[in-house]
């Protein structure tokens, strides 16, 4: 694949690993550092072609397609702010497990998994800029900003496939462990509450349990009860966004440190204590390797600050 140049008109030859992908995250995924928008709207207006016609956003490029670009000018400024990993973490020394298809990741709380409301930088984009070298890296699924632990990312299109199905196909087991508000009933160990999500007017995105919402299904353990608080293990049956925050809070039970879902008062109490994130962390997921067909089972080291809060408690 050609590489492509921002200041002249380039050609882009799609190879079998990208086969099958939208135009539209084709091109996100090789032209770093071009706003989403500015990608749009060069679609419509022509001027990126596949085989020298016009093509949606949404059609998808095969094996052999050329995409014609036109140039596409960027200020220095802007593209300083995209592709600058230094302001973040070296995300090489969070890597868990890695080899030719796969990254297992220990991502850091307070940490986007990509750019995107505000933030220029994230996880995907730290690790394309610290190897460029590497033709394709993809999330494979994403956590909250500030829930830390395992993340999968993909180094070929072919294992970004396999492993998104198995999410689909719920073949996948991921367990997170969280501290909660409260004394946890030992009888509810499992969570089916539809959720929904929501845009408050001041642009806010929050989640809510409706009927009319998606099917959303949590499984709780008690790993540790203490006097005002539970310790839990905690494994999503579905993968929806805030799911584990929303249905502790349903549970009447929210997650400590938790700004947009938990309780004030606990909060404070909570940060007394030296907690100064939310408390969830993604410790351990089980997943059929996309090319060696082996079952992995991986574990992200849980954070020095929430083992001192247990500790404390």
């Amino acid at each position: 694949m050609q590489n492509y140049s921002p200041d002249k008109v380039s050609f882009l030859e799609v190879d079998t690993e990208h086969s099958g992908q939208r135009l539209d995250n084709f091109l996100i995924k090789h032209l770093k550092g071009v706003p989403k928008s500015r990608l749009y709207r060069l679609i419509r207006k022509g001027e990126i072609r596949i085989n020298k016609r016009r093509a949606r956003a949404s059609c998808r490029v095969s094996d052999g397609d050329v995409l014609r670009i036109a140039p596409i000018r960027i200020s220095e400024n802007h593209q300083r702010s995209i592709v600058d990993p230094s302001r973040f973490t070296d995300f090489d020394n969070l890597i868990v497990y890695e080899d030719d298809s796969i990254i297992v990741l220990n991502k850091p709380s307070g940490v986007a998994v990509h750019g995107g409301s505000g933030i220029s930088f994230g996880v995907i984009e730290s690790l394309r800029a610290l190897r460029p070298e590497e033709k394709y890296i993809e999330l494979v699924h994403r956590l909250d900003r500030d829930t830390s632990g395992i993340l999968l990312l993909a180094k070929k299109r072919s294992a970004l496939v396999k492993m998104q199905n198995q999410l689909k196909e719920r073949g996948m087991t991921k367990s997170y462990f969280a501290l909660v508000k409260g004394v946890w009933p030992k009888e509810k160990t499992t969570i089916s509450a539809p959720l929904v999500k929501n845009t408050l007017l001041s642009g806010e995105r929050i989640v809510r349990v409706e009927k009319q919402g998606k099917e959303s299904i949590t499984h709780f353990k008690i790993i540790k009860r203490f006097e005002n608080c539970t310790f839990l293990n905690i494994n999503p049956a579905t993968g929806r966004t805030h799911q584990i925050r929303v249905h502790c809070q349903y549970a009447g039970h929210p997650i400590a440190g938790d700004q947009k879902y938990g309780d004030k008062n606990f909060n404070t109490e909570m940060r007394s204590l030296g907690l100064r994130r939310l408390f969830l962390h993604a410790d351990r997921i089980k997943f059929w390797h996309p090319s060696l067909g082996v079952l992995l089972d991986q574990n992200a080291e849980s954070p020095r600050m929430l083992k001192k809060v247990l500790e404390t408690i």
